[in-house]
């Protein structure tokens, strides 16, 4: 996916402010289930959160990246902390209009 633009990402973060962690990833860091389990998640979500705990062996920057480089179309939004936020439009019928 194309980058995002600023206003885009800001309208991204503003709706992923309430949501909870969908994915955590963990001492193991990016394994293949983990790369499955967030494909699967982007079945039925748009903006994903993924909390990367503090025995993770990379940074939640590091992981971010990874995790979208891993899953097609993903795109980091943010990294606050130790979460991050994805997001990848759904290609038959996004919820999500972006400005």
């Amino acid at each position: 996916m194309a980058d995002l633009t600023s206003k885009q990402r800001a309208h991204l973060r503003g709706l992923a402010h309430a949501l909870k962690p969908l994915a955590h990833i963990g001492k193991e860091g990016v394994t293949d289930a983990a790369v499955r389990a967030l494909q699967q998640t982007f079945d039925t979500h748009e903006l994903v959160k993924v909390r990367v705990l503090e025995a993770a062996p990379e940074s939640a920057k590091d992981t971010a990246h990874a995790l979208a480089g891993r899953v097609q179309n993903a795109t980091v939004v943010q990294v606050v902390g130790r979460n991050a936020t994805l997001y990848r439009a759904d290609p038959e019928d996004p919820t999500i209009r972006l400005p």
